[in-house]
């Protein structure tokens, strides 16, 4: 991100040194997406206390997320047009450049970054290495305490109108997937079917977060992490190539469908291929969460 202002567009990671350089450009909105699953309002309350200068709060459940409801996954996507409404308070419109970060290994920030190419816009980035390695290069933080209010708004953002233009080619629904295994489409690899949960919970042995164990019949592990380095950044490009085309294993990418629990970490996943230059994988939004709410759904149990 540097150069000319009209250059300056970024659409997949961006270095913590490249974010300070333009902290006070005011197409520039920076939104805080930490998260933790066991622990709800953990992002908030480390939002309140420090965060990124100029940073907004994005809730997982209740900003990047529609309400669960007894049919859908744990985190369905949200309604457009309250979406949109949403990156509109936030003062987010086409020409602003969007930057997402989370404690580190964006794996939250990830689906931040996803919504908005959803709705057709590009200029967004996933800070590289998150949170923790902006503190590692002991660039500058805003310490003022804030409401949990102030933490959703900024005076010196104000609201613009986001006009959103989703691409529904890019989310896949249940149907798809049952009609896929039923046509044995993904057994025969016309799709390919990328599950981003750790391995153990892919295999089924460690589930503690879903009440039925396993994976769908016929779906490739690849765990988020496996993108990232022991300090939670990126791997280059070379290398993530290399993994993902062996877990691809000749499907080319416009083939392949990610998932995980509920479809936050399987942006990562996408996140991962884009930097890669492996484009247009879909989405499957309602994910292992979503397709274990009709028992009659095949799976294939865990193994434990």
């Amino acid at each position: 991100m540097n150069g000319h202002k009209s250059d300056m567009s970024q659409t997949t990671l961006i270095t913590p040194r490249q974010l300070a350089a333009r902290l006070e450009d005011t197409d520039l909105a920076i939104m805080d997406c930490r998260f933790d699953l066991a622990r709800p309002q953990w992002g908030l309350e480390a939002h309140t206390a420090a965060r990124i200068p100029h940073a907004l709060y994005a809730h997982l459940d209740h900003d990047l997320s529609g309400k669960p409801t007894a049919s859908t996954g744990r985190h369905p996507l949200p309604p457009v047009e309250d979406f949109a409404a949403r990156l509109g308070q936030w003062g987010i419109e086409r020409q602003v450049q969007v930057v997402a970060y989370d404690q580190s290994s964006g794996a939250h920030a990830a689906r931040l970054w996803w919504l908005l190419r959803w709705l057709g816009h590009t200029r967004v980035a996933v800070l590289d290495g998150g949170f923790a390695a902006w503190q590692e290069e002991r660039l500058p933080l805003d310490v003022t305490p804030l409401s949990r209010s102030a933490a959703h708004a900024n005076p010196a953002r104000p609201a613009r109108r986001f006009d959103p233009r989703p691409d529904e080619d890019m989310v896949v629904s249940t149907t798809v997937i049952e009609e896929a295994i039923a046509s044995r489409q993904i057994a025969s690899a016309d799709l390919v079917l990328i599950d981003a949960r750790s391995a153990d919970r892919f295999a089924g042995r460690n589930e503690t977060i879903d009440p039925v164990a396993g994976h769908i019949p016929g779906a490739r592990n690849h765990p988020f992490t496996d993108n990232l380095d022991s300090a939670g950044r990126f791997l280059n490009r070379g290398t993530l190539r290399e993994r993902f085309a062996k877990t691809l294993e000749g499907v080319p990418p416009d083939a392949a469908i990610c998932m995980c629990g509920s479809g936050v970490t399987a942006c990562h996943n996408l996140l991962a291929m884009e930097v890669a230059g492996l484009q247009g994988a879909r989405l499957y939004a309602g994910s292992w969460s979503e397709w274990i709410r009709d028992p009659k759904r095949p799976i294939e149990p865990g193994t434990a």
